[in-house]
């Protein structure tokens, strides 16, 4: 079924709304004949006269107001529908981010979140490789490789690594001299931490930021992810290299020693991302300054 064109729906509803030609021209960002145009088309496609003319005067017709009441409830319904696609709905956000992220740094800080912005309402995607920056997976991300277009990017932290054990085995090593004493202990290898390299890149980068060289009789266990290392670790089956930002309060305090050497850089950098086009969404913003704020604190 035909539709009338919506710039002729547009032109009615502003004249309707506005009781003036001029002013709707004024805010159409048009001529004055051009809106009297639109609105003699739509009135010819509808064969019914929308406004009743005396002289200089108008009014709307029995039908013309029928027609403004639906008019003006369709348009609005059609600028919701589409602000709601570009911008989300308000209050209600998808993150998407790294599932090691998501459950070590995260998770264990949103009741801080919903005590500063309970209008907030979030929902978490986890992935386990790098998110897809699109409205089909998110409204927002956390992400490594940021798009280099249309989007805000919004710098989180650089990932460093330092040595981490259980206290069981930190009793046996802790009055041992070091790096010495790391090397008697199974070592717990990340795999692609650092793409491309080989197996316990991590761990001979970390020996070469300290000057040192990893004796090559050392046992390795390699793991797939950070957050299996780290358990491992958390039960006392070696040491591995733990992201500083994957250190929650409770795992400083129960879980894992840190032991007390360098860091090393990651060359990774996490960013904070959406759409420019949802630059001014309130809830979006939030949450970005609630996310900066949580890394420097």
């Amino acid at each position: 079924m035909k539709l009338p064109p919506l710039r002729a729906l547009q032109c009615f509803e502003a004249v309707a709304r506005l009781n003036s030609f001029s002013q709707a021209a004024d805010q159409l960002n048009v001529t004055q004949s051009a809106v009297s145009h639109q609105v003699k088309l739509l009135e010819e496609y509808l064969g019914e006269a929308m406004f009743s003319r005396h002289g200089r005067s108008f009014a709307l017709t029995e039908v013309g107001e029928r027609y403004f009441e639906e008019v003006t409830h369709s348009l609005s319904n059609l600028s919701n529908a589409s602000q709601l696609i570009r911008e989300g709905q308000t209050g209600k956000i998808r993150l998407a981010l790294y599932s090691s992220v998501a459950v070590k740094w995260l998770i264990p800080r949103l009741d801080d979140l919903k005590q500063k912005y309970p209008e907030i309402e979030l929902s978490l995607n986890m992935m386990a490789d790098e998110p897809k920056c699109s409205d089909q997976v998110a409204d927002c991300f956390i992400t490594v490789d940021p798009p280099k277009t249309n989007f805000v990017v919004e710098f989180l932290y650089a990932e460093r690594l330092y040595p981490v054990c259980g206290h069981k085995l930190w009793q046996q090593i802790k009055d041992k001299p070091l790096p010495d004493a790391l090397w008697t202990q199974p070592l717990l290898s990340v795999q692609n931490l650092f793409p491309g390299e080989q197996l316990a890149e991590d761990w001979r980068r970390w020996a070469q930021q300290g000057g040192f060289e990893m004796p090559s009789d050392t046992k390795i266990n390699h793991f797939s992810h950070m957050l299996l290392a780290a358990e491992a670790a958390r039960y006392d089956q070696g040491i591995t290299l733990m992201n500083h930002y994957l250190m929650s309060d409770q795992d400083r305090q129960h879980n894992f020693v840190r032991i007390p050497m360098h860091e090393v850089l990651t060359g990774d950098n996490f960013y904070f991302v959406y759409k420019k086009s949802r630059a001014k969404q309130m809830d979006i913003v939030k949450l970005g300054r609630w996310l900066k704020q949580q890394c420097f604190e």
